[in-house]
């Protein structure tokens, strides 16, 4: 049953909410997704609190419009989903990246929104292949810690010296 014009204009209002809110945003075709596929990369997103929304190409354009990103919406080839990354910009792109490859391009990327521009699909393929930010974080207490940890061995290296010549030096005697 088609929409009325009052039900578009509440979606259009909820995308531009969504826009707004997003830290990433990532376009994708989904031509050949089952349900059950579906229903499994939409779970995988909310556990990184990211949101997968499926929606007509022409509500999309009006969204974007009115959130004053210039994307050309129905431009995009196929059936389009949008990835909402609420908390980091690097998760959903992760995830939808392992979908891609398991689902041997059954899903693909269109392109993206970041900082309020459009990437195209390669920029966000990249993306897919950065650490995420915990794993930036790990890196840089490692590196942070490596001289630290680095001289503690050191002098603790000089005391074992001095234990076992004394030792030495006891068994002697």
């Amino acid at each position: 049953m088609p929409k009325t014009k009052q039900q578009k204009q509440e979606i259009g209002r909820d995308l531009k909410e969504r826009l707004a809110k997003a830290k990433a945003v990532v376009f994708t075709s989904f031509n050949a997704l089952t349900v059950k596929e579906n229903e499994l990369l939409r779970a995988e997103l909310v556990k990184e609190n990211s949101e997968y929304y499926a929606t007509k190409k022409t509500l999309l354009a009006r969204a974007l419009k009115d959130a004053n990103i210039e994307v050309d919406a129905r431009g995009l080839e196929g059936q389009v989903a949008i990835t909402f990354g609420y908390a980091d910009e690097v998760a959903p792109a992760k995830i939808i990246s392992r979908f891609v490859k398991d689902l041997d391009g059954r899903i693909k990327f269109l392109g993206g929104i970041l900082e309020g521009k459009f990437v195209n699909a390669t920029s966000i393929t990249e993306l897919a292949t950065l650490p995420s930010k915990e794993e930036l974080y790990a890196q840089v207490v490692g590196s942070i810690n490596a001289p630290v940890s680095g001289f503690v061995n050191v002098l603790a290296g000089n005391l074992r010296s001095l234990v076992h010549v004394l030792s030495a030096i006891k068994e002697t005697k």
